[in-house]
């Protein structure tokens, strides 16, 4: 034994003296195959009709991870587990597998380890599928203790060691099937309504396409710094200019900025653009898209959340206007000419600390919209017509000075998705991002950069467009209730020291 092997805990000592002796007698810890046959699975499927007490000449040899262990006596019970949660009970008696094997699995087999067994199929005494073995395997020794599987992990413990999670908790395993599904549900829409789904860089030039702070790198070769990107809009918007006119992408997103209950650095966004679309199309499409993958997935809109409580996203969804909603919350009429002074004055009545470096009349209408109205939109909301300070992206509202054709979708009180009526005049565009420069040299570190090659783009022309963002980690929170921590497999967590 090592010097540092001495001073493990106890357990994790005894499983390691386990091991060593394995070695010793020559018998692998971790053999590169076992000869199973058939799966947990496959076993309970096939065999769920037999009789309690009946047996069968069919053997098979299957593997798992033992969950439950009896080794005492002459015959002892193992329940082994599946990656899909599926268990199947192993007896081994000592008239079937002898004394020399049955004595090396009382001394060999902890629970955690991953185990082979071979035998016939038959159901015990007490009704339970079993698999009467006649042979025995290690297939991986766990060097580990499983926690305790009756008692709840912490969910730090769970974002922490999420293979652990997986192993003790259904709940973990059904979140991963369901997001895997959700994803597939929304590409198999995508195609069947004609998309073209594309990859566009994670590392760019410049940062563009969202008000986000980004993470920078550096690229030795070019002796040039990069940044991963904050959002996918401008690459996709170029793929529009040269003619594929519905593109979507599902990818990675990476933004330099907190972490909560709603907000992840790195997380999962689907992006569409439909050329001869506008905000209105894309409302529909992401209606549809929310709605079906409920339906794929559950069978059903009114979805069943963590809490036990049910949430309904089928039928109509509510629309307001931001500035109508705002009027109404504070109890004035709020439009694109009220003033700086009288939205700062309303926030300063509302407690909403503002940074001075990004004081507009955009930004505050957003503040003060954030405060009074978002939090309360609990059912399914399109919040429509936001001021155009804040959407240098976006195309001048068609009918109303001063708003944008833009609109956010609301699900329980945080924002899902969101949707342009995309600019397209390039010289307009420029003009956007000019002002944009002047607040990042103003000390606003979310303005957006001009981008030349973006622009060049665009003068090559650029049809009259749709566009809409939606965030799969919060698609997966408004279907299940859980906080985005929980619906990423392994989300970004602080270092323990």
């Amino acid at each position: 034994m090592t010097t540092g092997e001495s001073d493990l805990p106890e357990q994790l000592r005894v499983r390691r003296e386990k091991r060593d002796r394995l070695l010793e007698r020559g018998v692998e810890a971790y053999p590169v195959e076992v000869p199973r046959t058939h799966t947990i699975a496959q076993v309970r499927a096939a065999y769920a009709h037999l009789e309690t007490g009946e047996e069968t000449d069919d053997v098979v040899g299957v593997a798992g991870r033992v969950v439950f262990l009896r080794n005492s006596g002459k015959l002892c019970f193992v329940s082994l587990q599946d990656g899909e949660g599926n268990r199947l009970q192993i007896m081994l008696s000592l008239a079937a597998v002898g004394e020399e094997s049955l004595a090396a699995f009382k001394s060999d087999v902890d629970l955690g380890d991953h185990l082979f067994a071979h035998g016939r199929v038959g159901s015990s005494r007490r009704g339970e599928l079993s698999i009467f073995a006649d042979s025995w395997q290690i297939a991986a020794k766990a060097l580990r203790p499983l926690p305790v599987l009756h008692k709840d992990l912490s969910e730090e413990a769970r974002v922490r060691q999420r293979y652990v999670d997986l192993i003790a908790r259904p709940a973990a395993r059904d979140a991963a099937r369901l997001r895997s599904g959700v994803v597939r549900s929304l590409r198999e829409n995508f195609h069947e309504r004609g998309f073209m789904e594309i990859e566009t860089p994670m590392l760019q030039t410049i940062h563009g396409g969202a008000a986000a702070r980004p993470f920078t790198t550096h690229m030795n070769a070019f002796d040039i710094d990069l940044f991963l990107r904050i959002a996918p809009e401008l690459f996709l918007k170029r793929a529009v200019v040269g003619g594929i006119e519905r593109v979507f992408e599902i990818n990675r997103n990476f933004r330099n900025e907190g972490a909560d209950s709603t907000h992840s650095p790195e997380f999962a966004m689907l992006e569409a653009y439909e050329a001869y679309g506008d905000y209105n199309t894309m409302a529909v499409l992401t209606k549809n898209l929310v709605q079906k993958a409920a339906l794929d997935m559950f069978g059903t809109t009114l979805v069943t959340l963590a809490s036990g409580e049910e949430y309904e996203l089928g039928g109509d969804w509510t629309e307001l206007t931001m500035y109508g909603s705002l009027s109404e919350a504070v109890g004035e009429e709020i439009t694109p000419e009220t003033s700086v002074e009288r939205l700062t004055a309303l926030a300063d009545a509302a407690e909403i600390s503002l940074d001075p470096k990004r004081v507009s009349h955009g930004k505050l209408v957003e503040e003060l919209w954030e405060h009074h109205v978002g939090d309360s939109l609990y059912a399914p909301t399109f919040v429509r017509d936001f001021p155009v300070e804040t959407s240098p992206l976006t195309r001048d509202h068609r009918t109303v000075p001063g708003q944008v054709e833009k609109w956010d979708l609301y699900v329980r009180g945080f924002e899902l998705a969101t949707a342009y009526s995309e600019l397209v005049d390039p010289v307009i565009q420029r003009e956007r991002f000019e002002a944009q420069a002047l607040l990042a040299a103003a000390g606003d570190d979310e303005a957006m950069v001009l981008d030349e090659d973006f622009l060049t783009a665009m003068e090559y022309a650029m049809p009259p467009s749709g566009g809409m963002g939606m965030g799969v980690d919060r698609l997966l929170m408004a279907l299940t209730g859980l906080g985005i921590r929980e619906t990423i497999l392994f989300p970004l967590v602080k270092p323990q020291r």
